[in-house]
């Protein structure tokens, strides 16, 4: 029976597992969109006990199958604390946890429910080649999340001991610099702090250049690790 359901649950190639794989997609996209129906305002009481029998339905499904891969799991302890384990494990932990209670904070848990859409990931061939590439590249990835957090603080430094006399109000520290510097290096510049200075300009033309390479250089990253897994699954 544990075979036989395995077989089943886990993404296999035979007609059980992929009418199971399509239905559970199925079921989290109903869900996502009654989701997003709920915050429309005065909505009849009608489609309210709807939408709340839909979310009572998917609940349901959705805690039977957590059951399911567990029972099923090799390693059980390994998969509860598994990236899909977590993930199937918040897309139905909100609505037990505010069942029955009525207090304000508890609500804000509602909003995890879209932590049911990642559940698709499991499903999506595409999305396992990205994940498989994000994995194969961690390393270089980690690694320019270290260099990227260095030039951050680097251009908060630089661009105080520029501005601070002229625009205290705005670089009155390291700290209120980093604001400038991360959305400089990201190349966002909403405008709200920006150098007058002629040496803060000069400054945040080479951080401009440098934000332009941190934007790109993640892309080939990924892109080279996800030519690779495509290149290895085939």
């Amino acid at each position: 029976m544990k075979k036989r359901i395995k077989s089943i649950v886990e993404i296999n190639d035979n007609k059980l597992s992929r009418y199971f794989a399509f239905f559970i997609q199925a079921l989290i996209l109903l869900s996502v969109v009654t989701f997003s129906i709920e915050t429309i305002p005065n909505l009849k009481p009608e489609i309210r006990t709807i939408l709340q029998s839909i979310e009572w339905f998917s609940v349901i499904i959705f805690s039977v199958e957590y059951i399911l891969r567990i029972y099923v799991a090799d390693s059980k302890p390994k998969f509860i604390f598994s990236f899909f384990g977590i993930i199937d494990l918040l897309a139905i932990l909100p609505f037990y946890l505010s069942f029955g209670i009525d207090l304000r904070s508890l609500r804000a848990l509602r909003f995890l429910r879209l932590f049911r859409i990642l559940k698709l990931v499991r499903y999506n061939k595409a999305m396992n080649h990205f994940t498989r590439a994000i994995k194969s590249a961690k390393e270089e990835i980690f690694l320019f999340i270290f260099i990227t957090l260095i030039l951050i603080y680097f251009s908060a430094v630089g661009i105080y001991y520029f501005e601070n006399q002229a625009q205290p109000e705005h670089f009155s520290s390291i700290f209120d610099s980093l604001w400038w510097a991360i959305i400089t290096l990201t190349t966002v510049g909403y405008g709200d702090v920006y150098p007058i200075t002629v040496g803060g300009k000069v400054f945040t033309f080479f951080i401009l250049m440098i934000g332009l390479g941190i934007v790109a250089i993640p892309t080939g990253i990924i892109s080279s690790a996800l030519t690779k897994s495509i290149d290895k699954k085939n």
